[in-house]
């Protein structure tokens, strides 16, 4: 399959100890020092300018003419898709995924959307799209019906993520994923330095606005997975939009994540 981001992103196989990289020393961490120009910096920091360029890859932006419309995790999910596929896109936004893929893939897309807008902003692009809410299942769905279930920037805010991923991997063969990751250096140092729960830097979102989300990280997901009986066949990860390719600190490094998942 050709990579999604211009031949240039490393894909790591399935996770395996995950949990150790979160085992780096308090020196690794930029700005660890904790004088007061960490301080001074961590403005720039809430707002996302920083993000740690000189660790993220020296690669191209992601977006290409083709898919400058899609935000960088849709175009790296799009990478994960082949042609002439069967997809379920779950909360499914504007349809800018959907529409890409039956454009340039030939797929055969369904999307789900709990607002009436996206709903709306779907229909006009001509998408076959259907109001619901994530959280009533996918009953109407027999086994394997699709190729592939698309989940992307909504985990953290749905209320029994568990049940949607098993629904997701009865439905289709392949699940893939993706999320803003709390583990970040960023998010760990603005909440030790101001006791304040960090916004994830790809989900500028305060913890009191609705829809209320739910906090965790890669390491946290991989953990997850394994312990529900799913198995992380792919993954990729994004800082500020470029690939991270540091794969014993992806969990650090990383401010979005995408999994493909399978049982």
């Amino acid at each position: 399959m050709t990579g999604p981001l211009s031949g240039r992103t490393t894909v790591e196989p399935a996770v395996t100890g995950q949990v150790a990289a979160d085992g780096v020393a308090a020196s690794a961490l930029p700005g660890s020092a904790l004088a007061g120009s960490a301080l001074a910096g961590l403005a720039q920091l809430r707002g996302g300018q920083r993000d740690c360029q000189s660790l993220a890859s020296q690669t191209s932006p992601l977006a290409t003419p083709a898919r400058a419309e899609l935000r960088p995790d849709l175009q790296l999910i799009a990478g994960f898709i082949p042609e002439a596929t069967k997809v379920l896109d779950l909360g499914c936004g504007d349809g800018a995924l959907l529409d890409h893929l039956a454009r340039s893939k030939q797929a055969k897309g369904r999307g789900i959307e709990l607002s009436e807008e996206g709903v709306l902003a779907c229909v006009r692009r001509g998408l076959s799209v259907r109001q619901g809410d994530l959280e009533e299942g996918l009953a109407d769905y027999p086994d394997r019906s699709f190729d592939y279930v698309v989940l992307s920037q909504t985990l953290p805010f749905l209320d029994d993520p568990e049940m949607i991923l098993h629904e997701m991997l009865r439905v289709a063969s392949r699940a893939v994923v993706s999320f803003p990751n709390w583990g970040y250096w960023g998010c760990r140092l603005e909440l030790l330095l101001t006791g304040r729960i960090p916004q994830a830097r790809d989900l500028p979102q305060s913890w009191h606005e609705k829809p209320r989300w739910q906090a965790f990280t890669v390491t946290d997901f991989a953990l997850f997975c394994r312990g529900a009986g799913i198995r992380i066949t792919r993954q990729a990860y994004l800082s500020g939009g470029r690939p991270v390719n540091i794969p014993k600190f992806k969990n650090l490094f990383s401010t979005t994540a995408v999994f493909v998942l399978e049982r």
